[in-house]
């Protein structure tokens, strides 16, 4: 019953979000009410926390609106220079199909800048770029969302594990005494943490690559069916071989690198060989469809709710002749800084990061306010120069005289940038304090534990053996209700490990199945929707967005929950288990649904 209660604020989200389709900028305040509801009266934390908690919200969501404004501003400055124009004929020159294109930009373009940057930042690159190039505002978010997934895991140079796994696991005596009978143990006889750390995400990788093959496939077809003049899956999976080649393309160096080179360069140099190879073999034809290049209709047919308040001209007057290389380097010069600023050993990172104001809210609530016990609230920092709002505002400013602006134009784009995001504030203020409430709902006098490790447990309790199935939903759950695959991790990884302990199988893998799904969570986190949407100026439909994400969520978690359960207990019950055969009728189900789409269009194109 607990557990139901504890479900209570992600329910709202449901309920009013995604099917009574809410905007949430309405939804998201009742979601807030009803979480500190029940902090207060159920859970009894005392008031000052679940207000500190909100406060520490309202921080972070000023974070986020500070990356958003600086994304919206460098979009905004390329299309008033001129750039975009360039930048649209370049993708044209490569492949006029917007299929083509949607793989190239969100799927591998995509994971080169969640593996340097992470935190959200592929959706303020990849989906303004794609509105750029004349994609719907929706169906760029909708792409967007779907691809954070198989790099997640990886991004932020491998912060979702590093700090996410290893942060919730590091110091256990469980879990100690488990790595160092693994044969985890350094030259000095204690526990070698980041051998230990780089085994699990192996693990990850290789539940990534299975699930993340048919993603590039998922977008397309998705994209097809949703936004096309046909409104046919069909037309996405005509083009299978090459969505195939673009995700193997990508998660063969992907897994290679977490392998042999360990958890933080996966996603970054998968993104990077993908598109060199993708690239090369879109040029070549290789693979290409045969048919007339794939288009949108008309602007003017789209259906109202696809449409953002920014409006990309698709012919600007005031533009002049530019090379490609000259368009390009604004975006060279994000992911160059994006990785500079986070590789530690340049030494750039501690430089940046070193200008933050912090507080620990521990010592800055009044001794009269106090609780009587640490509150255990992540103290609430500001890094206004390392955050990658700073790197798209600089680069913004070099784009200036680099492209030879007017300070009229310049001035435009810093207008509408602004504009945009003051529209997008209203939902995040309540959004992110809602998740900060839930997840520190610890301390409370009932004693209970923080509403996400409760709904956990009571799933747990319910699942008994087939758990490793539903681990991957509970770090789904985690990253959609906190925002972030680094937050689940470390909120649920040591739950996780002691349920595989509890029931006899490998726990390392049962945590490799939570940073997998905490991956897969992201692609319908409401603070990472509202963010996407709010680059390209949708909003209010992030309920129609979640909907359209929703079912690679599920095909994800279940078709990583089906693996992990067939790897886990195969030592036991053989190869041949309850999971492998799910496993491998779910994979036929995708496939008899796939080609009955294509026959179907087939049918009624000759019967027209």
């Amino acid at each position: 019953m607990l557990a139901l209660v504890a479900m209570l604020p992600i329910a709202i989200v449901g309920l009013f979000l995604v099917l009574l389709r809410w905007p949430a900028s309405r939804a998201m305040p009742l979601s807030w009410l009803t979480a500190a509801g029940l902090a207060l009266f159920v859970w009894k934390v005392p008031a000052i926390q679940i207000a500190v908690a909100s406060a520490h919200g309202l921080i972070l969501a000023g974070t986020l609106l500070y990356i958003i404004f600086g994304a919206i501003l460098l979009l905004n400055t390329l299309q008033e220079s001129g750039a975009l124009r360039t930048i649209r004929k370049g993708f044209t020159d490569i492949s006029p199909d917007r299929r083509i294109q949607v793989i190239i930009i969100a799927w591998l373009f995509g994971s080169f800048i969640e593996g340097s940057a992470g935190f959200g930042t592929p959706a303020a690159v990849a989906v303004p770029l794609l509105v750029g190039l004349g994609f719907p505002a929706m169906a760029a978010v909708v792409a967007g969302m779907m691809i954070q997934s198989t790099p997640v895991s990886f991004g932020a140079l491998g912060t979702p594990i590093i700090f996410g796994v290893g942060g919730g696991l590091l110091g256990d005596p469980a879990v100690m005494d488990f790595g160092a009978a693994s044969g985890f143990v350094s030259v000095w006889g204690d526990m070698n943490w980041p051998g230990f750390l780089a085994t699990i995400g192996a693990k990850v990788a290789v539940l990534h690559a299975v699930a993340g093959t048919l993603i590039p496939l998922f977008v397309v077809s998705f994209m097809t069916r949703f936004f096309g003049p046909n409104q046919s899956f069909a037309d996405g999976l005509r083009i299978w071989p090459f969505a195939i080649f673009s995700a193997i393309s990508m998660t063969l160096p992907y897994l290679a690198v977490a392998v042999f080179l360990g958890p933080e360069f996966p996603s970054l140099i998968g993104g990077l060989c993908g598109l060199a190879i993708v690239v090369t073999a879109a040029r070549t034809g290789s693979l290409m469809p045969k048919e007339e290049p794939w288009n949108f209709a008309p602007r003017e047919t789209w259906d109202e709710d696809w449409n953002g308040t920014l409006q990309i001209q698709a012919d600007d007057s005031t533009t002049s002749s530019m090379n490609l290389i000259k368009a390009w380097l604004p975006y060279v010069f994000v992911a160059g800084l994006l990785v500079a600023t986070r590789v530690p050993e340049l030494g750039i990172k501690s430089l940046l990061q070193s200008v933050q104001l912090v507080i620990d809210w521990d010592n800055a609530v009044p001794q009269s306010l106090s609780i009587g016990k640490p509150m255990k609230i992540k103290p609430a920092s500001f890094q206004p120069l390392y955050l990658p709002g700073a790197i798209f505002i600089v680069v913004s400013a070099i784009t200036f005289p680099l492209h030879r602006m007017s300070v009229a134009a310049y001035g435009r784009a810093w207008k509408s940038s602004g504009k945009t995001v003051l529209k997008a504030s209203v939902a995040l203020v309540f959004t992110v304090p809602m998740v900060q409430v839930f997840i520190n709902s610890q301390n409370g006098a009932s004693g209970y534990e923080k509403m996400p490790l409760v709904l956990a447990e009571g799933v747990a309790n319910l699942t008994g053996v087939a758990w490793p199935i539903f681990s991957p939903f509970i770090g789904g759950l985690g990253a959609f209700v906190a925002g972030s695959n680094t937050i689940s991790n470390m909120m649920f990884s040591l739950f996780q490990f002691n349920v595989g302990t509890r029931i006899g199988v490998s726990p390392d893998w049962i945590v490799a199945l939570q940073a997998v799904g905490g991956a897969a969570g992201n692609t319908i986190c409401v603070h990472n929707v509202v963010a996407a949407s709010a680059v390209v100026g949708l909003i209010g439909k992030e309920g129609a967005v979640i909907r359209k994400t929703l079912p690679v969520f599920l095909y994800y978690s279940l078709i990583s929950g089906l693996l992990g359960y067939a790897i886990v207990w195969h030592s036991q019950k053989g190869w041949l288990n309850a999971g492998s055969i799910l496993f491998a009728t779910a994979l036929m189900l995708l496939v008899t649904f796939a080609v009955t789409q294509c026959r179907k269009e087939t049918t009624t194109k000759k019967a027209k």
